[in-house]
């Protein structure tokens, strides 16, 4: 437990001097070094023995690399997804997630939008010994998410969204995490 609390420690320290570096360099360059960023919290969906307690402080990061803001309708926002980096934070001894991935967004009016994510994810979580919490049976997992939002002005948006971590049977055991929350996002 102390070891799985340090490593979880560590990581976040990382991910929060990785993030808090990007932000200080796009300030000093004012260049755009990322799209979006959203903080938030979600809580877990699951119940009985593979239920988390407690609440997960989540951070995501979006990238445009491949010109969504460019994209003219629907179709071509398909083909330009941007990529998502971003942390759940574990609390009460349970599992950190660090993902990322491609996430696709929808534009259905001028203020709300669905949006749906694919990738990886890497977990402090037990993987076949745990009594309380899921057990995962492997390190790395896939994680989705699909979310609907709502964009109150250019910049602030709210996102409600259900994301799913597990290994898809790749091993054993596979209780996998489901998280529901709700993040709030500033668009750059």
């Amino acid at each position: 437990m102390a070891t799985q609390l340090g490593f979880q420690r560590r990581w976040t320290v990382v991910f929060t001097i990785i993030s808090a570096a990007f932000i200080s360099t796009s300030a000093l360059a004012q260049d755009q070094i990322f799209d979006e960023l959203r903080f938030g919290a979600s809580a877990s969906l699951q119940g009985g023995r593979s239920g988390e307690d407690g609440v997960f402080p989540e951070v995501t990061v979006l990238f445009d690399p491949f010109g969504f803001e460019s994209a003219a309708d629907w179709k071509e926002q398909l083909l330009h997804p941007r990529i998502h980096l971003g942390t759940s934070i574990g609390t009460n001894g349970d599992a950190t997630q660090f993902f990322t991935g491609f996430s696709w967004t929808m534009n259905f009016y001028e203020k709300v939008f669905a949006e749906a994510g694919f990738g990886g994810v890497i977990h402090t979580g037990d993987l076949d010994d745990n009594d309380d919490g899921p057990n995962l049976g492997c390190r790395v997992l896939f994680h989705e998410y699909i979310g609907a939002g709502y964009r109150f002005t250019e910049h602030w948006n709210v996102l409600a969204h259900v994301a799913h971590s597990s290994n898809a049977n790749l091993c054993s055991p596979n209780d996998g995490m489901t998280r529901a929350g709700v993040q709030v996002g500033y668009k750059f």
